[in-house]
Order: C-alpha cells, then structure tokens, then sequence
C-alpha cells in the first residue's frame, strides 16, 4: 500500500483492533502483564519475544503514540518520556559520557540551558555555545571529543532559525549526534530528517496536545540512539502515563487541522502588530520583516503558530500590557487551543542573568505570543484593548 499522506497517518495509525472491536484505540490502564507461561515470561525478558511487561517502559497506548510520532517525522524509531524535558535530558544523559562534549545553540529553553550548565558539567561533559546565526561559530565548534549537537529551531522564546542543512552537513562531516527540538513546528510545518538529523526532540504538552491538559515527551530518530534512550528511561523511570499517550495519540488526530488555524492566526496576529507604533519590532517567522524569510520559508511549510514582539517602554509597559489583556491566557505555557500571553524574562527565562538574556535576545519588553485558535477579530480586539489602557 502507498505511504498515507501526514492527515491520514495521523488519524489511521493506531492499535490493532481487540476481540471486542472498538473503533478507537481502547486505553490500557495497567502497571503490569501477564505472561501465559514462565517460559513466554522469560523469553520477552530477554528481548527474545514480543509482548509488554511493565507500563514504566511497555504499554500499547505509549507505543502507538511513539509509532504515530515517528512515522510523521519519518524516523526509524521512537519512544515517549513523562514530559518534554525529560525527552532533552534523556537524549542527553542517554548517550553523552564523561570526557564528550556538546555544542548546543544559545538560543534554546532555560531549563535546557540549566541541563548543560549545571548537570553535564558535573558529570565531566563540556559544553559550548554558539550563535543560531553565526555559521564561522557553529564550523569552529567541533572538536575531537564532540559527540552531540543540539538546537531548537524555531527556538524559544525569539523565534530565531537555525540553518539546518548547513548545520546538519557539519555534523554528518565530523560524525556528530545532530539532535533537533522541533517543538514550536511540530513534523506538520516541520521535518528536521530531511535536512540530516539524527534524533528529534518533542515536547508533547504543547502542539501535539493542543488543549494544555497533559504532560509528555516524545524522542524520535536514528534506531540505535532511541534505543540507548530507551534503556536509560526504562532503567531510570521518566514514563509517560498510558492514559496521557491516550490523550496525546487522539489529539495528533487534528494535528494538522489546528496548525492550520494556528498559523492564519498567527500571520494575521503579526500583521496587525507591525502596524502599531507602540511595538518597536514584530518576529514571525514567515513575516515578510523577517530576516531570515527564506531560510524560513525553504524549512517550515508554514510561518507556525508563535509571535514575538518588543513593546515601547520594556518590562513596566508589557507588565501592564499583559495585566490589560482580558481574552489572553497570562501563563508560561504554548501551543493551547487558548491564545497566550507571556514575558519570558520574568518567566520562563527568569532564572538566567540579565546579560544572558540580552545575550539571546531576551529583552526587558519581549513579549511572546501563543496565538490560539479563537476567532482572530477576537484575538486583535483584546491586543488593541490591552494597548490602549497600557498607555497611560
């Protein structure tokens, strides 16, 4: 049969049906199988048999959620962690030892900055940064001793781009791990595969739930790397629930349907903001102000569902910007069906210093936007409210 097109995969992966032929993929609330024999038990403990053990590391709703995963990203394997920063610790923690040495963007999440700053070190991991942009940076990186290189793209919260053929090319040059958080694209706008990646990072509890009401990770790439990660995580215990793999499997279903509407919103959302002299610049990816616009535009199907901006008056302004917004969801989460508002350098960035921020262009008065799927009239009516009573 022909390879689904992204929509159908989405929904038609799934479970095989049971005796009792439910139409939807039944949830398997269980900590632990049963074996029909000691000697059937044996031989799936020693990996000699198929069949699931142990929901810690074994359980049908979080292998069909890994499955679906990894055929929309077209990698060889997958595996699912209790949340997104468990998948980036693990990938990782999973395959890094004492004496390698990492090269990670510095436009990347803080908790993930706080992974290589503190953990690895501590572990005898040397870690180095360098400059989305700054290709002569990313070429000089490499040492002998590098074994991974990590990034996000778009990366959070600037929505900067990584150049990911140029990138992935070194790597595959130097023989280096290329792990890509492709979180804030998801493999609907996104497929970091195509341009040489060798592992892809998720977050499930933004995009891929949809709704902000679950928790979860998702690691995808090259077989024996997923492998490595898988052990770590059946060893180490990050699981992802059964009843949450239930939840973020179904959502995938209208993936592809809610992007959509996410980025209309978001283009629209951006337009609008370019037009207000109270923001001294607006960042969306496929904005034709955007100065990587075709770098953008040749990685990202669409322009995704995130806007930045920088509000006139910094931090006092887009406090009281943010307290104005009536429609808009204040909190630290993305990629709801619910627009959001957020101030990074108070929230999720708060715990770097103020010279770091400004270093990845964290500003005092960046906003970030998580625009949802309300209808936009809506949306640019609580914006131009907000901007309004944040004058005075």
């Amino acid at each position: 049969m022909d390879k689904h097109k992204f929509e159908t995969s989405a929904i038609r992966t799934q479970l095989s049906q049971t005796a009792h032929k439910e139409h939807s993929a039944p949830l398997f609330l269980t900590s632990s199988f049963t074996f029909d024999s000691a000697e059937k038990g044996a031989r799936i403990f020693k990996g000699e048999q198929a069949g699931n053990l142990y929901s810690r590391f074994s359980n049908p709703n979080t292998e069909e959620l890994a499955n679906k995963l990894s055929e929309m990203e077209g990698t060889e394997a997958g595996m699912t962690t209790a949340s997104g920063m468990a998948a980036v610790f693990t990938s990782m923690a999973a395959l890094l030892q004492s004496g390698d040495h990492i090269i990670s963007s510095k436009s990347i999440f803080g908790n993930s900055i706080y992974i290589l700053d503190q953990i690895l070190p501590s572990w005898g991991i040397e870690v180095s940064y360098v400059d989305i942009h700054d290709k002569e940076g990313w070429t000089k990186a490499f040492r002998k001793n590098t074994k991974m290189l990590y990034l996000e793209t778009p990366s959070n919260p600037t929505l900067q781009t990584a150049d990911l053929g140029y990138i992935g090319a070194l790597c595959q040059q130097h023989k280096v791990i290329f792990s890509v958080d492709n979180c804030f694209a998801t493999p609907y706008l996104q497929q970091p595969t195509l341009f040489g990646a060798d592992l892809i990072i998720h977050s499930a509890t933004k995009y891929i739930d949809g709704q902000g009401r679950v928790l979860g990770g998702a690691i995808l790439g090259k077989k024996n790397h997923v492998s490595k990660c898988y052990d770590f995580v059946r060893r180490t215990g990050a699981a992802l629930s059964p009843f949450n793999a239930w939840v973020l499997s179904k959502s995938l279903e209208t993936l592809a349907l809610r992007m959509d509407r996410h980025c209309a919103n978001a283009a629209t959302l951006a337009d609008f903001l370019a037009e207000q002299a109270d923001f001294s610049s607006v960042i969306y990816p496929h904005h034709r102000s955007y100065p990587q616009l075709d770098l953008a535009k040749k990685q990202m199907a669409q322009g995704g569902g995130l806007v930045g901006c920088e509000i006139k008056g910094g931090a006092a302004r887009g406090a009281r910007f943010i307290n104005a917004l009536q429609l808009h969801s204040k909190t630290a989460n993305l990629g709801d069906s619910r627009s959001i508002a957020t101030h990074p350098a108070s929230t999720t960035h708060s715990k770097l210093t103020e010279a770091q921020q400004l270093d990845i262009d964290i500003t005092p008065g960046y906003l970030r936007f998580s625009v949802g799927l309300e209808h936009i009239d809506d949306i640019i009516k609580d914006i131009d409210q907000a901007l309004h009573h944040s004058r005075n």
